[in-house]
Parts: C-alpha cells; sequence; structure tokens
C-alpha cells in the first residue's frame, strides 16, 4: 500500500499490520525481518496517526500497549480453572539410571499402570525459570491477563502484560475459540538481563538480582511505563478456560496451534515416549542449559493426550499426569576468602571473589565476578562475607547479594588497590566511568596480544605478515613482550619460533623433517617489520594504544605539537588547550607518558630506529592559547569566568606574581571579593597550585621550542574552505586538521566568502553552490600541493 495514498483508515490498518506481524516473527518465529529503527517509526507513525484520528485508536492496538498507572495497587482475579502447581522430582544418588531418577521412574510406572498403556508419549518442555501468568482473550482479543498468585486468586496485571510485545493483542490467523485462556511464563532474557543490569551498574541504580526476579518484579510494577522499559519475553505452555470451540486432543498439538495463533512456544518443546525418552530430553536440556537464551531450572513431562490427563486426574493441588524435573540448583551461599583484580586484555580490572568451593548448578565454584568497584560499593561485599551466588549461562559466577546477618566481626569495606597487580602500573578510573583501567598498556602482560595486535596493524605501524596469529605465537613463546621487541626479531629467530610451534601440535611439514627449511615468510616479516621503522608521527602515536586516543585525536597531537618529545611532557592541563581534547583525553595522555614501563618502551622504540618523516617545530597558533589565564579557565574556580580571568592576568601574568599579589591586590584589580575568596582558597591548596606550577613550566618550554612567528602570521589566515565529497587519499577530518592547523577555517556551507572549495568524489549541492557563485574549485592534488608547501602535508 502507498501511504501517500491511503485512507487514514487503511493507513493505520496497514501499520498496526505491520507492526503485529514484527512481534510475530521476533517473537515466535525467532526470524525478524525489520529492524528496531523501522519497527521504532512504524509505531510513531501509527500513534501520530491515532493522535489525529482518535476514532481509529482500537483496545487492541499496539499503540495501547502501555497504559495508565495502577492506582492502590492490582486487584484480584478469581481463575476460572485453578492454576495449580506441579509436583517435583530431583536427581538422586544411585548405582544406575533408574536409581539416580526412581522419582521419574515411580511418576512413568504410574502413568503406565492407570493407563494400562506402555511407554506412554508425554509433551516435554523446559521449565522456565519467571513469573506463570493467564491471558484472556475472548473474540480473539486480550482483555485480562493475571498472575498465578496462589492457583485461585491472582492480580490483575492486563496493563503491564500489554507492554510486553511477545503477548499478541489480537489472535492470529481463523478458527480460535470464542474464549480461549492461555497461560504461560513471562521471562526476562539473558541479553536483557544483562543489558539492564549494565545500565544499572552505569547509573547508580540497584541491579535486578536474576532474571526471575526481573520478570516478576517488572510486572509487578504499579506504573506500565517502567515495565515497558524492561524487554520481558513470554513463553505459551497450556490452555485454560475454552468456550465456543474445540482444541486439538494432545497438548503438543495444542501447543502447535497456540504458535499458529501468535504465541510463543519453547523451541525447544518436544514429544517423549516412556521413561528412556524421558531421561534422554532431561539430558539433552541439562547440556545445553547454558546455551539457551532464558533461564530453566528443568523440564516438564506432560501426559500427552487430553483423555488420559482426564483419567489420570488430580492429587491434592497437582497432577498426576505431570511432574517437573528439578535441574542442581543454580544459586548456592558461600564465603567470600579473598578479592582479587583480574586484568583483561585491553587493562579493564576486574575485582573477582575468591570464593570457598561450592556446587552450584553441577559444578564447583571457586570464583565469580564482582564486576566493579561501584557493585561491590552497591553490595558491600567484604572479606569473610557468606554470600549468594549465581551461575546461569556461560559466564563467569557472580556474587548477587550478601547475608548481612551472618557477617564475622572485624571486618572491612573494601578498596580499589592503587596498582596493577600484573605490572604495577597505576590502576586509574575516569570521572563518570565505572571501570578502572591499567595504564601500563606497553608493559602488562594480561594486555599484551591487543597491545601488540594493534601496534602492528594496518592504520598504526602497518607491519605487514604481523597478524593475530603470529602474535599468539610470539607471546606463548615468550619472544615478544613489548613492541620494541619486535624491532629485535630476525629470520632465524622466527623460522625457530615457527618449528617450535610445529613441533608442539605435531604438524612439523615432510619437507622441513628432510632439512628444507621455507624463509622467504620470515624474510617477508623482517622486511615489514623494518619498512615500519619510518613512519609519521599520527600513526606512531594512533599505534602506542593510549586510551581514547584514535587516528583523529593523534593527528590533532602531531599537528599542534610537533614532536614526540614536545608531546610525552606536556601535562594534562596544558593538553586541554588543544582543539577536541577534553579534561578525560588530556589525562589518560599524560598518564601513559607519566608511567614509567611505558616511558622505557618508548624509548626502546626510538632505540630501535622509529623515525618520523612529519616532525615539525609546535605550531605558532598556539600561542594565543597559552597563557595563565586559559589555565585558570580549565582550572574552574568558582566566580572566576573568562572575563575575569583575563582581567586578572593581565595584571599578574605569572602565577607567582599572582600568589604573591594575594587576594587585596586582585579585588584592586577588579576582582570580585567572592571570586577573590574562591580563587585563594584554591591556590591555597597545594594538589591544585602544584599542577599549575608544572603546567606553566610546559607552556615556557613550548613557548621555546615554537617558530618566532606571531599567530596571526599562519599562511592561511583568513581564509575559509569548504570541503565536500570523498577525498581519494585524505579523509575529511584529516583534511580539516592541515587545513586549520595553516589558519585557515574549514566551515560547512559554500558562500562568496569562500576561499576555495575542495572537491572530492559524489560532491553534491556544495559544488554546484560553488560553481553557481564563481568559488575556485580544487581536487586533492591542488589540497595536497599546498599542504606540502607549508609543511603540512600528511
Amino acid at each position: 500500500m502507498n501511504p501517500t495514498h491511503a485512507s487514514p483508515h487503511e493507513r493505520a490498518a496497514d501499520l498496526r499490520e505491520r507492526i503485529e506481524q514484527a512481534n510475530y516473527r521476533y517473537h515466535v518465529l525467532d526470524d525478524p525481518d525489520i529492524t528496531d529503527a523501522e519497527y521504532d517509526r512504524l509505531m510513531r507513525e501509527l500513534e501520530s496517526l491515532e493522535d489525529a484520528h482518535p476514532e481509529l485508536a482500537g483496545p487492541d492496538s499496539p499503540t495501547r500497549r502501555v497504559g495508565a498507572r495502577a492506582q492502590g495497587g492490582f486487584a484480584e482475579v478469581r481463575h476460572a480453572l485453578p492454576m495449580l502447581s506441579l509436583g517435583n522430582a530431583f536427581e538422586q544418588d544411585g548405582e544406575n539410571e533408574r536409581e539416580c531418577f526412581r522419582e521419574i521412574v515411580e511418576f512413568e510406572r504410574r502413568v503406565e499402570q492407570t493407563l494400562d498403556r506402555r511407554q506412554p508419549v508425554f509433551s516435554v518442555e523446559p521449565k522456565l525459570d519467571g513469573l506463570a501468568i493467564s491471558l484472556r482473550y475472548e473474540q480473539g482479543v486480550f482483555v485480562q491477563g493475571a498472575t498465578r498468585g496462589d492457583g485461585e486468586t491472582g492480580e490483575d496485571v492486563t496493563a503491564n502484560l500489554r507492554t510486553v510485545r511477545a503477548i499478541p493483542l489480537r489472535l492470529r490467523g481463523t478458527g480460535w475459540p470464542d474464549v480461549l485462556e492461555v497461560r504461560g511464563e513471562v521471562i526476562m532474557l539473558r541479553r536483557d538481563f544483562e543489558t539492564f543490569n549494565e545500565y544499572a551498574r552505569t547509573h547508580g541504580e540497584k541491579p535486578l538480582a536474576n532474571p526471575r526476579n526481573g520478570a516478576a518484579g517488572s510486572l509487578r510494577q504499579l506504573d506500565p511505563a517502567v515495565t515497558a522499559k524492561r524487554r520481558l519475553s513470554f513463553f505459551a505452555y497450556a490452555v485454560g478456560v475454552v468456550e465456543g470451540g474445540e482444541l486439538p486432543a494432545t497438548h503438543s498439538q495444542t501447543l502447535a496451534k497456540l504458535r499458529k495463533w501468535g504465541f510463543p512456544v519453547s523451541p525447544e518443546a518436544d514429544v517423549a515416549r516412556g521413561f528412556e525418552g524421558l531421561i534422554a530430553y532431561y539430558k539433552r536440556i541439562g547440556a545445553k542449559r547454558n546455551e539457551l537464551p532464558y533461564d530453566i531450572d528443568g523440564v516438564v513431562y506432560k501426559l500427552d493426550d487430553y483423555e488420559g490427563q482426564r483419567e489420570m486426574g488430580f492429587v491434592s493441588r497437582a497432577p498426576r499426569w505431570a511432574i517437573a524435573h528439578k535441574f542442581p540448583a543454580q544459586e548456592q551461599s558461600t564465603q567470600v576468602e579473598a578479592i582479587e583484580i583480574q586484568i583483561g586484555r585491553t587493562g579493564a580490572a576486574t575485582p573477582v571473589a575468591r570464593l570457598t568451593p561450592v556446587q552450584v548448578g553441577g559444578v564447583t565454584v571457586t570464583n565469580a565476578t564482582l564486576h566493579n568497584a561501584d557493585q561491590i560499593a552497591r553490595l558491600d561485599v567484604r572479606v569473610g562475607d557468606t554470600v549468594i551466588v549465581r551461575r546461569a549461562g556461560d559466564v563467569i559466577p557472580e556474587v548477587v547479594r550478601v547475608q548481612a546477618e551472618r557477617r564475622p566481626h572485624g571486618t572491612h569495606p573494601w578498596t580499589m588497590p592503587a596498582h596493577c597487580p600484573v605490572c604495577g602500573s597505576a590502576l586509574m578510573r575516569e570521572e563518570g566511568e565505572a571501570a578502572w583501567r591499567c595504564s601500563g598498556g606497553l608493559v602488562c602482560a594480561a594486555q599484551r596480544k591487543e597491545a601488540l595486535i594493534h601496534f602492528a596493524s594496518r592504520r598504526a605501524m602497518d607491519i605487514e605478515g604481523l597478524g593475530i596469529r603470529m602474535v599468539d605465537a610470539l607471546v606463548e613463546l615468550d619472544m615478544v613482550r613489548t613492541p620494541a621487541d619486535i624491532y629485535a626479531l630476525t629470520v632465524e629467530r622466527l623460522v625457530a619460533m615457527k618449528q617450535a610451534i610445529d613441533e608442539r601440535e605435531g604438524t612439523t611439514p615432510e619437507t622441513v623433517k628432510a632439512g628444507k627449511i621455507a624463509t622467504k615468510w620470515a624474510e617477508n616479516l623482517v622486511e615489514g617489520i623494518d619498512a615500519s621503522r619510518r613512519t609519521t608521527l599520527p600513526r606512531f602515536l594512533f599505534a602506542l594504544g593510549i586510551m581514547h586516543i584514535g587516528e583523529s585525536t593523534a593527528r590533532t597531537l602531531a599537528t599542534w605539537l610537533g614532536s614526540l618529545d614536545i608531546v610525552r611532557g606536556m601535562p594534562a592541563a596544558v593538553l586541554r588547550v588543544l582543539p577536541d581534547i577534553g579534561e578525560e583525553v588530556a589525562s589518560s595522555i599524560a598518564g601513559f607518558f607519566a608511567q614509567e614501563g611505558n616511558q622505557r618502551v618508548v624509548d626502546a622504540l626510538l632505540a630501535a630506529g622509529i623515525t618520523f618523516t612529519d616532525e615539525a617545530p609546535p605550531s605558532p597558533r598556539l600561542r594565543e592559547r597559552l597563557d595563565l589565564a586559559v589555565l585558570l579557565d580549565y582550572a574552574n574556580v568558582r566566580d572566576l569566568g573568562p572575563k575575569r580571568t583575563r582581567q586578572l592576568v593581565e595584571h599578574f601574568p605569572t602565577l607567582d606574581r599572582l600568589i604573591d599579589a594575594g587576594p587585596a591586590r586582585w579585588i584592586t584589580a577588579g576582582l570580585p571579593q567572592a571570586a577573590a575568596a574562591n580563587l585563594e582558597a584554591f591556590l591555597a591548596d597545594e594538589a591544585n597550585a602544584t599542577p599549575l606550577r608544572e603546567a606553566e613550566t610546559a607552556i615556557g618550554r613550548l613557548l621555546a621550542a615554537m617558530p618566532q612567528v606571531e599567530a596571526g602570521a599562519a599562511p592561511l589566515e583568513g581564509q575559509t574552505v569548504v570541503l565536500t565529497g570523498t577525498l581519494p587519499t585524505l579523509s575529511r577530518d584529516e583534511a580539516k586538521q592541515r587545513l586549520e592547523a595553516l589558519g585557515a577555517k574549514v566551515a560547512g556551507s559554500v558562500s562568496k566568502k569562500t576561499t576555495f572549495v575542495v572537491a572530492g568524489e559524489a560532491a553534491g549541492s556544495k559544488l554546484d553552490k560553488a560553481q553557481e557563485l564563481g568559488v575556485p574549485v580544487w581536487d586533492e592534488p591542488q589540497l595536497l600541493a599546498l599542504l606540502a608547501e607549508h609543511g603540512a602535508a600528511p
């Protein structure tokens, strides 16, 4: 249907159908056909249509999934048919299968004897670990949803269930009864649980203990909007009341019918025959338990045919024709013996609890992740505490809560250590970030492979032939510890490495056994290593793997500071004056070069013959940014803005003169009394004054290295350039950086004031505008010639 020619009613109907089809494909077929962004666009269009035409908004519209807040709690709902619980069976000790599963033996034998039927057929499915609910449909439309409650009476959570996209608001297809009650489990998928907890941990909120609590707590929120933000899922597993229609004769066929009507059904649902079939299914699901996208705590066996179910009947509050076969528990309590720091391959420092060994989910657990320092603080985990440990999925077990009532006397809150346990470098944490990181990127053994792969990558040092597999081998044989060691490799050492790997893996070629050793690959690699010794400063800075330093920031450092010596000697307060470098990035750069281990590696790389083709003096355009006023502005002293700092520094141009002058003379110079008091307190703290002194000294070195050219004398000062299209070799950012370093202003639109336009492939309206106004149009070779003329070529 063409949206531009459809009536509002037709368009709304089309949108509703497409949205519900998307829900069906995503939640039932597990085969989505549109992106999340497209789904959101369709939903927004439908909402706009219904806002403009309220008569189009029916109760089954997807836009009605989020309703009004429940006032004073949830109303009670009495189930037309009780939602009974199942009896449980557990694995037990025994010498053979029938002894280990004797409760299942008794269950299957009871069915055989009651029905006088050998090897009965059962419908089998995972036992989902969520919240049981019932959904009532009248004439195919969802009208009410309730929790299981005590089995007789539950809570009306209709508004919240409407927010669960997996639950159809209108049934699909045909043939459904006039009244149909569907029963199933609302769950939170593991990926959605992890997403929610990661968000909670990074925003200072309380994480969920486990997916089951997440599902139950989310569904019982009084505000449906809160439920809607926590992505819940649903699987149907049974029916209750059925009026005005018939269902198939077996449970497995009914599940297939529910799937056609739009309900998700566990893909693991199956049928099994007799005791052997049940146990085979139990073992199969148990083996893949950790691979499933949702938590389960066992499997459920139900006699498949409904006639047999009726004949079997019930005992107490449980059916005699069904049983839940439970897996070993996924949560257990144990004691924290120590909290240690584990350094990941990217330098992230993760606290890990060392535990008294405990069986969790059939596996002995001795370690559990604590995620980060904030999580430890929220849980208040201490050495000696008794904690609940959860194991779910294929991830490392985690501590989910502390049993504070069992805490021994004399414990102390845990704090993050100051140094990396692997290399001794400082552990650093950026403001607003949850993770701490090791700053010893070039020397930390935990980060070694990652650092070497990045160093040799194409956009860094571009060492041909030094890929992931080669780095793995060099590190495993301890031939390379830092990037500097790469430049000591020889053909002989590489060939010896290859022979050692082949011998270890039993893959030595017959030619080698015969004495014919191929060396061409090693010769090529050594040539590639030698070729990388001559590089550019931006590539080298990027290759060092400094946190937050991408290619663009590396180019900024090289363009404005000119040389490695200047870059590595600048404190964070001075680095902040560079374009597009904020406080976190400046601290990361300065912190990296402050680490002794990193300094040694950089020195070793230079000693190995690394040279730069593009080193130059610092840009003269930095002069206007390099004075005490700029440093004070970045210090963010309360009531001391840029205008006042500039006025103050005109009277007292150095830090010593400013401090010697004191508050009385500052006020005489025009500084308000409140600002003077704040500045006095700020400078009295050596933690503030010392970095300012270091920065002032560094500025002196920077100015001394700078050409004696006035800032206004930059070659392209006063010229405006516009970039359009894709250039053959330069990226847009790189071209912009080079032009700005020469004093040009790089604008986003063409006007009569534009000096020239640089046009690449697929240039658009900017090129047309330039031609219309008679503005000169350049290609990339012309631009490169200009940059080379003024020493700014890439």
